[in-house]
């Protein structure tokens, strides 16, 4: 791809805007029960959201400002015109959603129950169009150029997605801000053993670190906030974050790290809260903040997402992030 596909608005006399973040892997369609606190074979109606973790990452930047695209794939179907036209509602550029001809959109049921962890149904088989992800597809001037680039974990489960991500980071090398959320999600693995093998190569050509505690222990082999933080940055990784649930978040340098406390809210949905944090971490970077201030903001988005249903349309502005920050 040329070089105005590192820009949003490049064409017809609109102004020239250049990326600041893009994101790589996982979009779908999000269907939540209408009724709340039933099993999901109660459920008599559902409301559309647009989801996927790379997906709400880009929309939660986009929210605070910050030229956003994601580079992933959907079906040629009607929800794969839904999240195109979704994430252009959002701010977050589409120039990179490709279309898997023989694929259908992944979709994603949940049940709100309990509502701080409510189980996923994935409709992704046989494979989802996010992780059929080709050389072809990327835009390597982007890659290049762009200040903060976002991979996942599970962008590296499967081929023909695991060597392009591999592709993409070697490419890279280090560059700007190059993110890892870990995104462990067992369903998307064989095992534990397989994950950490693959994930372990990611953790040697990023330089960003963001997961919970389960994650940090599939990815180093210890659940220790601290210790996986030590792990990490033996690896060449200059900042950990490690969120910690009720406990707030462990974030760490070579030479400092504190340990920022959780924001209470009465929690609506806990889906798209990592997401939240995600988009904040993204401005906060960007910004230049210390890393004290990028997690307590970070940490305070969030928060605001938990509070509230559906995951991309829940996505905070920096108004209510500044309201609600624990100081």
């Amino acid at each position: 791809m040329g070089r105005a596909a590192a820009r949003i608005g490049a064409g017809g006399g609109e102004p020239v805007t250049e990326l600041e973040a893009l994101t790589i892997g996982r979009v779908g369609v999000d269907l939540y029960p209408e009724q709340t606190g039933v099993a999901l074979a109660d459920v008599r109606s559902f409301a559309k959201f647009l989801g996927g973790t790379a997906t709400n990452v880009a929309v939660a930047a986009a929210r605070l400002g910050r030229r956003s695209a994601v580079l992933t794939k959907v079906g040629p179907d009607g929800f794969g015109a839904y999240v195109r036209s979704a994430l252009e509602g959002f701010g977050v550029s589409a120039d990179f959603v490709g279309t898997a001809p023989d694929l259908q959109t992944p979709i994603v049921f949940c049940e709100l129950n309990p509502p701080a962890d409510p189980p996923l149904l994935f409709y992704r088989a046989p494979i989802a169009p996010d992780l059929t992800i080709t050389p072809d597809d990327v835009p390597w001037d982007v890659v290049d150029s762009v200040p903060l680039l976002w991979v996942t974990g599970t962008g590296v489960s499967v081929e023909p997605s695991r060597s392009t991500q591999r592709a993409v980071l070697e490419r890279r090398a280090r560059r700007g801000h190059t993110v890892l959320d870990l995104d462990y999600r067992p369903m998307f693995w064989p095992d534990e053993a397989t994950a950490r093998a693959e994930i372990g190569w990611l953790l040697d050509h990023v330089n960003v670190v963001v997961g919970n505690r389960t994650e940090v222990r599939v990815a180093v082999g210890t659940d220790d906030p601290d210790a996986a933080a030590d792990l990490l940055l033996a690896r060449g990784v200059r900042l950990a974050v490690i969120k910690r649930g009720g406990d707030g978040v462990l974030i760490a340098t070579e030479r400092e790290r504190w340990t920022v406390p959780p924001c209470r809210v009465e929690v609506v949905c806990g889906l798209g809260a990592g997401d939240g944090f995600g988009g904040a971490l993204i401005h906060g970077l960007l910004s230049d903040w210390d890393p004290r201030r990028i997690a307590g903001y970070a940490n305070a988005a969030g928060a605001l997402v938990a509070s509230r249903l559906a995951c991309a349309d829940a996505m905070p502005t920096n108004t209510e992030i500044e309201a609600l920050l624990c100081r």
